[in-house]
Formats: C-alpha cells, structure tokens, sequence
C-alpha cells in the first residue's frame, strides 16, 4: 500500500483513509466490556489522525440519553474558538472532524453520512477503520451497510478498539463481518499499512506514538485481541 494523503478516519482512512468512531459514550462506561481499552485504542488512533491528517466521522447514539463522547476524547474532536480564557471560551469542531452525527440509528450509515459521501465521487473513501460499540449491533450494521452501498471501499475494524456489553458477542460479531468481507485487524497493524514506508514525513511522529502508548496497547490487546481470534 503506497502512503497518499489520507481522506478519512469512522473513527474511519484516503489512500483515501478515513477513520470512524462509533457511540463511544459516557452512559456506557459501566456497561462494556473493558471500556476503558477502547478508549485507550481510540485516544491512540485520534492522535494517528491527526498526525496523518485523516478525516474522522464521530457518531453518538441518542445523545441527549446516552450523553456525550466520553471526555478522554473530546480534545482531539474540538478546538477552543477565540482567544479568552478556556472559562470563557466557546468550542468548535476540529478541522480534522468531517462529521459529528447523533442518531437513533443503530448503524453510523445515518442519511446525513451518505449525504456526505454522495456528494461527490472524490469524497467517497476508498477505505475506512471503524472503532466503537457495540461489536455485534453498531459497529456490525455500520459495516454492512457500507459494504451494500460502497462495494469497492475496503473496511477495517480494528479489534482492540470494539467491543460489546458482553464480551461472548465480539467474537460472533467478528467471525461474522470477515465473512462479510470486513477486514478484522490491530489499531498498530493499521495504522503501519496507512503509512506503507518509513520514509513518509510524519513516521518519526507516529512512532513516537507508537511508543508513548505501548503499554496501553499490549493491555489492549490482551483484553479484547483474542476476541478477535477466528471462531
């Protein structure tokens, strides 16, 4: 895979990369299966993003319910607007941040994303990393709802980055989406295949990522990596 500017992140990447998250909310904290090694995948993707300048898709499920994407991630989705102090200082979106949807959806493939995507042929990725919950309902429907409409965008979930209420259904889920044609893959292992070759300008920054987070990526992996295993 040969590195170009990446499109997107559902958080989704354009070689076009894009990178997508999903519903990674704070009524939820209690509820799935290791949480906290979700978070920690994404935090280390967003930082991945933001070095390669790939597009993030961030959906909520019902909000004003389920409240907010969960703190640790905010600073890499808003930028304080203005020059006050932080007190006084409204928030906007990132620049890196395509889109921020709410939805009663399960899936992220929401009207208002395949609005996004429809709108011209340059801006439909050509592959997209997802990460999220739940494994066998959000995350799972987000991917074959883009595998019905996008056939030639290839989709990546990034196993230590899903998981479920209970950790029984990731596996199932999983086993099911490769059958789909889903590719199931490491946040590390995807974030290398992004760049291709060393040689690119931002791997020095990257690798620096890599090591700062090595410790919460081998608890990661041994939490939720062998959910992924093939069943």
């Amino acid at each position: 895979m040969v590195h170009e500017t990446p499109s997107s992140f559902l958080i989704s990447v354009s070689l076009t990369m894009n990178n997508s998250v999903c519903d990674i909310q704070e009524k939820f904290r209690n509820a799935i299966y290791e949480f906290d090694k979700v978070v920690s995948t994404t935090t280390k993707l967003l930082r991945f993003a933001h070095a390669l300048h790939i597009p993030i898709y961030v959906t909520t499920q019902t909000r004003a319910k389920l409240g907010e994407t969960v703190s640790e991630l905010q600073p890499f989705l808003t930028q304080k607007d203005g020059g006050g102090s932080s007190s006084s200082s409204s928030s906007s979106l990132h620049p890196l941040v395509a889109a921020d949807l709410d939805k009663t959806l399960f899936g992220m493939y929401t009207p208002s994303l395949a609005s996004l995507f429809s709108s011209s042929p340059a801006s439909i990725p050509s592959h997209i990393a997802l990460v999220g919950i739940e494994s066998h309902i959000c995350v799972t429907q987000t991917c074959l709802a883009l595998r019905k409409k996008h056939p030639n965008t290839k989709i990546y979930v990034i196993a230590d980055g899903v998981s479920s209420c209970n950790k029984e259904e990731v596996p199932v889920a999983l086993a099911r989406l490769r059958q789909e044609g889903v590719t199931v893959t490491t946040s590390e292992g995807w974030m290398y295949e992004c760049m291709g070759d060393a040689g690119i300008p931002e791997f020095r920054e990257v690798v620096k990522i890599v090591k700062e987070t090595a410790e919460g990526t081998r608890e990661a992996l041994r939490a939720l990596g062998p959910l992924g295993a093939k069943i």
